[in-house]
């Protein structure tokens, strides 16, 4: 069982477009941060990477259904063309 520091609502959090990672500040002065594809395989925990603090991200996961299909279809594409 985890203790978490907070829980955070996703649109709180900063999205970075070319990560496709969403950030939120830390109290250690980091960022917790957790990627689109980990909220797409319902992941909800965001993590700082400079301390052992961690948040629940409350989020809905059918926002992120269509990009964990959109994912699975890249990577069948793909297969496909080194193949």
């Amino acid at each position: 069982m985890s203790v978490y520091h907070d829980e955070i609502e996703i649109e709180d959090f900063d999205y970075d477009e070319e990560t496709e990672t969403y950030h939120y500040p830390c109290p250690c002065g980091d960022r917790f941060e957790i990627s689109k594809e980990e909220l797409a395989s319902g992941e909800e925990v965001a993590t700082c990477p400079s301390c052992s603090l961690i948040v629940r991200v409350i989020y809905d996961p059918e926002d992120f259904a269509a990009y964990e299909e959109e994912e699975a279809i890249a990577s069948k594409d793909q297969q496909l063309l080194t193949n």
